[in-house]
């Protein structure tokens, strides 16, 4: 573009950032609910997806049912539920050219920055494009951005790893068509990734002549069935439609429960985990080394291993498992704190991801700038701070992500409509000062540890409390959406546009939101 030349823009109603699961959804919402109004879905990337279209791995697949994971307005209809990952972009493909969501999706626009002006209750995002850096202002910001940042996953710093000759690998930034074939394999982590890769690279055509999974701690893993038969069962009766929603509702039920019962009694809970265990695992091995977590469980995230994939790759010799710290990288492979060296030929860090909250986005209001980490989040839907922004952000316990999507779009669905009808156009939550917040996330996880100073806070009160069960979520949906927490305002008139009139709330109104 030319020296002072202006950026071209473009005002619209609703801007939807990111074009993953949680936006997709939140784009046939919203159009369904405003078939006027002007939505854009920005989409950093050259495709659809988010995470579906990222990755590309050995045997990438869901690490959640499909038929919670899917949108509630489109079944899932593979015979699969825990589903591979071209299975789930075919399921999001079919859902753009089903419900005509094309002609709002703007790929390769990346948003950069976005400042809000009291005066016009406008959003202006920067955003890069293919044609050079434009202007978008948007009435309201919808983020479905995900927590972690798609340029980089994490890697310790391990010592010595210019030593190794070999090829250092994170999943994240997996070569298309990588050949691991004949190769020693070391896969550094035990999460859902490991747990995925590992059994997919083991019965691969042209598997690796050995897999070592190496672990600082272990992690509980469980068999699930890749297929569910209830669902089959529940469709053939009731017909695809009532047979998906019936699964839906089967399964959401199941997890909270499960969940539930485990961080009630985590004695029992991980006695169960380790009878299941050792049905899967070889006679005497060591579960109490490799498959006894320190942590109670749901403390982090369990991990799924469908038709117990994993636990197969271990019992017919294709998997060792390692438990024991790293002192360095060396020439050949991996020198263990034990004095052991695992050889290796190449080298998977599986150690995570790196968090990165609204898309790593810089936040200004009025010119001023936001500090993500020192926001509070407002029913884990909306930022204090940030006036008519909204994220979707799932569940990390007792539920698929995307069940989350529904309840937030109709949130601000609702709350968009409130504010027209009162003539407002803005809304921001306002917490007391002084009021005690606690971490956004109530996992222990490494991610979540690392993390914590860039996502919001949350307080310890409802509707500040971050609430993790769909069944408690839809309970709070079913109150009033207007709260004394919130505080409305109108952009200043053309001719006054030094002051901006600020309203009180009226709570008189009773506006509930859709449960999901």
């Amino acid at each position: 573009m030319a020296k002072g030349k202006a950026r071209p823009t473009e005002d619209i109603d609703v801007a939807i950032i990111g074009a993953g699961v949680s936006g997709l959804g939140a784009a046939y919402y919203f159009s369904r609910a405003f078939p006027t109004k002007r939505i854009a879905v920005l989409e950093g990337r050259d495709d659809i997806g988010g995470t579906w279209d990222l990755f590309k791995y050995p045997g990438i697949r869901s690490d959640s049912d499909l038929h919670t994971y899917g949108w509630d307005f489109k079944p899932w209809r593979h015979r699969e539920a825990i589903a591979e990952c071209h299975l789930i972009r075919e399921y999001m493909h079919e859902a753009v050219d089903d419900f005509g969501l094309e002609s709002m999706l703007k790929l390769n626009h990346k948003v950069k920055t976005a400042d809000w002006s009291s005066r016009d209750a406008r959003w202006t995002l920067s955003v890069d494009t293919p044609d050079g850096p434009k202007e978008i202002r948007a009435r309201w910001v919808f983020g479905g951005t995900g927590y972690y940042n798609y340029d980089k996953g994490y890697t310790p710093d391990f010592a010595g790893r210019d030593d190794f000759t070999g090829e250092i690998i994170h999943p994240q930034h997996w070569p298309e068509d990588y050949d691991y074939s004949g190769k020693r394999v070391v896969v550094i982590g035990s999460g859902a990734t490991a747990i995925t890769m590992i059994p997919a690279m083991a019965y691969s055509e042209k598997p690796p002549s050995h897999i070592t999974m190496l672990q600082r701690t272990p992690t509980y893993i469980v068999s699930s069935p890749r297929v569910d038969k209830n669902a089959l069962r529940l469709t053939k009766l009731l017909g695809a439609e009532r047979g998906y929603w019936a699964t839906r509702e089967k399964n959401m039920w199941r997890d909270f429960l499960t969940v539930k019962f485990m961080e009630r009694f985590p004695k029992a809970a991980r006695s169960l985990v380790r009878s299941m265990n050792a049905k899967d695992l070889p006679a005497g091995y060591d579960i109490d080394k490799h498959f006894s977590p320190p942590y109670a469980p749901w403390d982090q995230r369990m991990c799924q291993a469908p038709d117990g994939d994993f636990f197969a790759s271990i019992r017919d010799g294709h998997t060792e498992v390692v438990t024991e710290s790293i002192k360095r990288f060396t020439r050949d492979g991996i020198l263990l704190a034990n004095d052991e060296e695992l050889k290796a030929d190449v080298i998977v860090t599986a150690t995570g991801l790196n968090i990165q909250m609204l898309g790593g986005i810089s936040h200004t209001v009025d010119g001023q700038p936001v500090d993500i980490g020192n926001t509070v989040t407002y029913r884990g839907m909306m930022v204090s701070e940030l006036p008519n922004w909204a994220m979707s952000f799932g569940y990390t316990k007792s539920a698929s992500w995307t069940m989350k999507v529904r309840m937030t779009a109709d949130f601000v669905i609702e709350m968009i409509k409130y504010i027209e009808a009162h003539d407002y156009d803005a809304v921001v939550p306002q917490p007391e000062p002084g009021m005690k917040t606690v971490p956004f996330l109530d996992l222990k996880s490494g991610y979540a540890n690392r993390g914590k100073h860039l996502m919001p806070q949350q307080g310890t009160e409802l509707p500040w409390r971050v609430l993790t069960h769909v069944p408690h979520d839809r309970k709070l949906m079913r109150t009033d959406i207007v709260d004394s927490n919130l505080r409305f305002s109108k952009a200043a008139p053309p001719s006054r546009r030094d002051d901006l009139a600020v309203a009180a709330v009226d709570p008189s109104p009773s506006v509930s939101a859709a449960a999901n």
